[in-house]
């Protein structure tokens, strides 16, 4: 499992901690699957939340996902809005407001980088102004890696973005490091491998391939699985979590990168068997990718994420077929309210 190791209780049990109580926090991306995610966590903890949503159509963002939770929701677009007000004296900001679309990267790049690059800079000059103190947790990804050139990736792979959301991901991870390294701003960013779980996008394949998996067999119906031999680690919501909270609470980390990883790595045909099985049933048919897929297709992929393990202690505590089957079980009734 990616140099696994048991997890500490003592540095990775947040609630027993109550570091959070009464923290101002801001959560770019906020109504999103990860950023509605931290939400909830920091919420249960008794942080004051703001969360920071363009609440952009087709990107999986929803008030919804913030349902019942004492967190103030702003719509607003990081490269418009005024982010003064909004970033005045936040202790924290995990930051995941991003376009997360390789497709749509390719066909409109400069949305793309307006978006992970140039609203970046916008934050970054906001939060120097007001909140010049505040730790920031970057999202970032493993997709500028490009094709592996070595299994598991750790952070000294070469960086060969293979499409224009890698290379405009990897512009704004840079100006949030340089930030830390002229203004001094304790700055952590992760870099995300494949995260599943509640309230992830179902509706297509735009964000994530699983999504539409999970869609199709609680609908009953055939997926597809292009190529299936491709090696993928997953990471599930609550461990993600997790990793962004524990990297936030150490000092160490700042001006770090870091891949976080999940579970053992797994063939997307076993992935497959895996995701029917949780269901209790399906099928599923494998095909050749799509001509325009395979062009910016990565191949083989997982994480070696160690230097965050032994820097903060974390490690995931829900393995691949536990994780799918809690994520199953939560869409299931709400099903309808995510297509």
């Amino acid at each position: 499992m990616n140099g696994a190791r048991e997890p500490d209780p003592g540095r990775n049990d947040h609630r027993r901690e109550g570091r959070w109580q009464g923290r101002r926090v801001l959560v770019t991306g906020g109504a999103g699957f990860l950023g509605s995610g931290l939400c909830h966590a920091l919420a249960e903890r008794g942080a004051r939340v703001t969360a920071i949503d363009a609440m952009v159509p087709g990107t999986g963002a929803s008030a919804a996902n913030l349902a019942g939770l004492p967190v103030e929701l702003v719509e607003a677009d990081l490269r418009t809005a005024d982010l003064a007000p909004l970033c005045r004296d936040v202790e924290a900001v995990f930051n995941l407001a991003a376009q997360t679309s390789h497709m749509d990267s390719m066909a409109d790049p400069a949305n793309d980088l307006s978006v992970n690059a140039l609203a970046q800079l916008r934050l970054i000059a906001a939060l120097r102004a007001e909140a010049p103190a505040a730790v920031v947790v970057h999202a970032s990804t493993r997709q500028f890696y490009g094709r592996a050139q070595y299994l598991p990736v750790d952070e000294r792979h070469p960086v060969v973005p293979p499409d224009a959301n890698g290379v405009a991901k990897f512009a704004g991870e840079q100006y949030w490091l340089l930030e830390h390294r002229v203004h001094r701003r304790p700055v952590v960013s992760l870099r995300l491998t494949n995260c599943y779980g509640p309230r992830m996008r179902i509706r297509d394949h735009r964000q994530t391939f699983l999504g539409i998996w999970v869609r199709r067999v609680l609908e009953g119906e055939p997926f597809e699985v292009w190529g299936g031999e491709q090696l993928r680690d997953l990471a599930y919501l609550d461990d993600v979590v997790s990793g962004f909270l524990l990297a936030a609470e150490t000092p160490g980390c700042a001006g770090g990168t870091y891949n976080l990883g999940g579970a053992s790595p797994v063939s997307l045909r076993q992935l497959a068997e895996a995701v029917v099985a949780a269901n209790g049933g399906g099928t599923y048919a494998v095909r050749e990718f799509p001509a325009d897929r395979k062009a910016i297709d990565i191949g083989s992929f997982h994480a070696d994420d160690r230097a965050f393990r032994e820097a903060t202690g974390w490690a995931p505590r829900h393995g691949l077929a536990e994780g799918l089957r809690m994520t199953l079980d939560w869409f299931r009734p709400r099903l309808a309210s995510y297509l």
